[in-house]
């Protein structure tokens, strides 16, 4: 095993210790004590909350504190969402990124879709589309999330995975605050049904040249310049 100082007390005896997703950790008082960590109990609730920030252990008062199974998206997300309160502009640059992400492993998510991984795909598409068609608009937020994030479920690989969630919870935070034009959301999800065609299809390549494409659109305008109700 690599050893690697994470600049924690907790953490690293964790990791010392063994223990394994699900595992119980001792008491904060039994932390503290000399025979685990040996600091005081404040520096171990400030250390347990840092953990539990980072997703990495569940903290409740009746069961204790739980080791959780790795999930990169609640770090990511505590950084972005910090980011974005500082200058909003950064979800670009992080919108960039997700995209990147998406081109490069886009066969690898293609090949590894599940039937019902697919099914949630077809299912966001439906949705999305009676949420347009509806009177009054209603806009298909969740269904945008949900169509994207389970395309990418089937990747065997965390960090990917945690990028694009927590890419898509600053998404749910930013797009409320923008208008979206009613003919971007049509052409959108035009999109999104005929790159579940192609990769149903197993055309990959077409799949992909069509997601490349829809991301080009124009997206958002900001709401103040508009004058009535948001679509």
């Amino acid at each position: 095993m690599v050893q690697i100082n994470l600049r924690s007390d907790l953490l690293n005896y964790i990791i010392a210790e063994g223990y394994e997703p699900g595992d119980s950790l001792p008491s904060i008082k039994e932390l503290a004590g000399p025979e685990h960590l040996g600091i005081s109990i404040s520096k171990v609730r400030e250390q347990l909350e840092v953990a539990r920030a980072l997703g990495l252990v569940d903290v409740r008062s009746r069961t204790g504190t739980r080791l959780r199974e790795f999930d990169f998206a609640p770090a990511v997300r505590t950084a972005l969402f910090y980011a974005l309160a500082q200058d909003a502009h950064r979800f670009e640059a992080f919108h960039d990124l997700r995209i990147g992400i998406e081109v490069s492993f886009w066969e690898d998510a293609c090949r590894s879709l599940s039937v019902q991984c697919e099914a949630q795909m077809r299912d966001a598409i439906l949705e999305a589309q009676r949420k347009l068609n509806s009177h009054p608009v209603h806009i298909p937020l969740a269904e945008h999330r949900k169509f994207h994030l389970a395309l990418f479920a089937g990747i065997n690989n965390p960090f990917v995975y945690g990028m694009l969630e927590a890419y898509w919870d600053a998404y749910d935070q930013v797009a409320a605050n923008h208008y979206a034009d009613y003919d971007y959301l049509q052409r959108v999800w035009t999109y999104h049904a005929n790159i579940l065609n192609a990769i149903k299809e197993e055309e990959y390549e077409v799949a992909k040249a069509l997601f490349i494409e829809h991301t080009r659109l124009r997206r958002y305008q900001h709401a103040a310049t508009h004058n009535g109700d948001q679509k």
